[in-house]
């Protein structure tokens, strides 16, 4: 992408900017939109002043074929057909962003406003829609891109097969490829798919700007060619690239963006060395150089939260090294390791049991989360948290995390507070009404479980009572029949209904919690 001749050092310096480009995290901001519309007024004035350079130059062929026809008429006669000939380009590429305007709907706030609507240009689905159908370009997509070599075509036909000119048809090639490109996962694509399709609107229409700044540069560069200088396209901003370089490679939704808008080189220099802080990179490991002298840098980032980046570079020149440092910033956030999936009517809290939560802030650490609720407390792990709610119905957890700029960002939650279901009342493994011999009814233990119950609590009966038909009811301390118990059961007939009620039961580990009555259990005697 290097343009023109350039020092050595400029070239060095240009693939500094490169790096920090390759450690942007590319996303589409208002910052950045706007930066795009900020270029896209510079090409326009560009093009401005172009125009009234290409003029003078038009009007020195003129008087440079009227003093001298022999030397300059035909020249002068060719340059009139360049100048028809891009103006005529010029024009129709006027008409592709007159389109990018209406049929995204930005028209009328263009012209009420006199410039780009940047920020609300951040789609570029009417241009899609109209350029592409699939993977192939629509006709009218079709149509733009034939219209970009017809171009070239008229031009290269006016200049003809003289090698004089070939250094022009060369640039003039290179600047209005449409050639396959090859993209970033080794694949071809077409030119118009790879520089077009998904873009924002206000990208695309800035890149035709750009594209008519390349007609205006083509112009002097022949206007000068015909008139024997070797004045070539330095002077266009389209061989610059419009950098932007934020102060840090991520930021939170509703965060200033803060950073950099630069015009720079890329320049394919490969360094000698190249350094990460106090770490030399190896040269020669695959992808650590690119076609273009981009260098790759690899190294494993730190803990949560935002790091500077640091290292040098060291070239060649004039057979000394040369060391260039840069710098940077970028912010590391927590891995996803788990989907967070919620029931909007599930946020519920059990009393009398202690609740495990998982608190933090995506994107901050957590030394600088701290959460807070009736009944919570800090549990060993990070983001761990323990809740035992107390009285009410409710509980809310307020937390609030510290981002690295000093700032505080906060949210809260609330959760029910329900209580221990009761317990279902057990006899030799069974509840409900079951069928038993009285055998195992005086040897069986007497125990209460909570059916389909989120934690798995351990309960212990402490009392019951028995009832025998033709019996008085016995109290029974513990899990187990007392003698009393046994006297009464061994009375029971075959087909007797044996009740087992008023079990009492706590939580082990917990005894002021007091649970809701357990059921009874019914045992229909099946054998004497």
């Amino acid at each position: 992408m290097a343009g023109g001749k350039l020092s050595a050092r400029q070239k060095m310096i240009n693939l500094m900017y490169l790096v920090f480009i390759a450690m942007i995290a590319m996303t589409t901001s208002k910052e950045i939109l706007s930066a795009f519309s900020l270029f896209n007024n510079k090409f326009e004035n560009a093009n401005e002043l172009a125009v009234a350079s290409n003029t003078t130059l038009l009007k020195g062929l003129e008087k440079q074929a009227s003093e001298k026809p022999k030397d300059f008429g035909v020249a002068y006669n060719n340059a009139q057909k360049v100048s028809s000939i891009s103006n005529d380009f010029f024009t129709y590429l006027e008409g592709q962003k007159k389109m990018i305007l209406t049929k995204g709907n930005y028209a009328e706030k263009y012209k009420e406003e006199g410039e780009l609507p940047a920020e609300e240009m951040d789609k570029g689905d009417a241009l899609d829609e109209f350029w592409f159908t699939g993977d192939r370009l629509t006709k009218e997509g079709q149509a733009f891109v034939d219209r970009i070599n017809k171009y070239k075509s008229d031009i290269n036909n006016l200049l003809g097969d003289d090698v004089a000119y070939n250094p022009a048809k060369e640039t003039l090639e290179r600047r209005f490829s449409t050639s396959e490109v090859t993209n970033k996962d080794g694949k071809p694509q077409s030119w118009l798919d790879y520089n077009f399709k998904g873009f924002p609107a206000v990208a695309s229409y800035t890149k035709l700007t750009a594209m008519q700044n390349d007609i205006k540069a083509t112009e002097a560069n022949l206007y000068n060619v015909f008139l024997g200088n070797t004045v070539d396209e330095a002077t266009s901003l389209k061989n610059y690239t419009a950098i932007v370089i934020p102060d840090k490679n991520a930021f939170f939704a509703g965060e200033k963006f803060t950073g950099s808008v630069v015009l720079g080189k890329y320049a394919n220099v490969t360094p000698t060395k190249l350094k990460v802080g106090d770490t030399d990179l190896d040269m020669n490991r695959e992808g650590a150089i690119d076609s273009t002298g981009a260098a790759r840098i690899e190294f494993t980032v730190g803990n949560v939260g935002e790091h500077d980046i640091n290292g040098q570079f060291t070239f060649l020149e004039k057979g000394e090294e040369l060391p260039i440092n840069f710098n940077g910033k970028y912010v590391v956030v927590p891995r996803p390791n788990s989907a967070t999936i919620s029931a909007d009517k599930m946020n519920v809290v059990y009393r009398g049991v202690p609740n495990p939560m998982t608190i933090s802030f995506a994107g901050i650490a957590d030394n600088k989360v701290a959460a807070s609720g009736s009944g919570l407390s800090r549990a060993s792990g990070q983001g761990k948290y323990v809740m035992n709610p107390g009285t009410g119905s409710e509980v809310t957890i307020n937390v609030t995390g510290t981002l690295d700029d000093g700032s505080r960002v906060s949210d809260r939650k609330t959760f029910r507070i329900k209580d221990i279901p009761a317990p279902t009342g057990v006899i030799a493994g069974q509840s409900g009404v079951v069928k038993l011999p009285k055998r195992n009814v005086e040897i069986g233990t007497v125990a209460a479980k909570l059916d389909d119950f989120v934690f798995d609590l351990p309960i212990q009966v402490t009392s019951f009572k028995i009832r025998v038909p033709g019996q008085p009811t016995v109290n029974v301390a513990g899990t187990k029949m007392n003698a009393q118990a046994k006297a009464a059961i061994k009375k029971a007939r075959r087909g007797d209904n044996i009740t087992i009620f008023d079990i009492k039961a706590k939580i082990q580990g917990n005894s002021k919690y007091r649970l809701k009555n357990v059921s009874p259990v019914i045992v229909e005697v099946t054998s004497n």
